[in-house]
């Protein structure tokens, strides 16, 4: 029942979210490393542009994303990901023919107000299928659970695992994540195959 209750929920903050759009971006563009090389380089003359390399952003790189508000800005990475999740105790566990996966997300504000939501409800994955899946409410053994009440000033972070569960067969292809509780116009994507 309680499964049943938050999956109505989330589909009802889905539903809304799709209803709410304006500018919808997707954005997979990894935010730049900054390496002692380039600063150097930016310091003394201007360098020559790099070649161009379309690269979607993978496990490890962060995305700068913005909200609806503005000052609302997140560096949000997904620092881990686990296929499949174990959880940390045998009374929650996936439901019979399911798997749980969990990424590990670190939002960092690099805006100039607080951060204030709940950051699994803007959390999805989808299959190669093109399948998507919400986050579930769980535990697992790969570490603690990102808050589901965060308010983190500008300049600190959150950090914390997010939990989705999908059918066992199915590969997981990509991970969103956007502000406002999924429904900013601005949405991260990292790539998980």
């Amino acid at each position: 029942m309680r499964r049943t209750t938050i999956a109505a929920i989330a589909a009802g903050l889905l539903l809304t979210a799709t209803a709410c759009g304006g500018n919808d971006e997707i954005t997979t563009k990894p935010k730049p490393a900054a390496t002692a090389e380039a600063k150097a380089t930016a310091d003394e003359t201007p360098a020559e542009p790099a070649p161009s390399k379309a690269t979607a952003a993978k496990v490890g790189d962060t995305i700068t994303l913005k909200g609806f508000e503005d000052g609302e800005q997140l560096d949000v990475t997904v620092t881990k990901w686990v296929d499949p999740a174990k959880g940390k105790d045998e009374f929650f566990t996936p439901e019979d023919g399911n798997r749980w996966v969990a990424a590990q997300f670190e939002l960092v504000n690099t805006g100039t107000k607080v951060y204030a939501d709940s950051p699994a409800n803007g959390a999805q994955v989808a299959d190669n299928e093109g399948q998507r899946f919400g986050t579930t409410i769980a535990d697992v053994t790969a570490g603690p659970s990102m808050t589901s009440a965060a308010k983190v000033p500008p300049g600190e972070k959150a950090l914390g695992w997010i939990v989705f569960e999908l059918p066992k067969g199915s590969k997981v292809a990509s991970i969103q994540f956007a502000m406002n509780s999924g429904m900013a116009d601005q949405t991260g994507q990292w790539d998980i195959s």
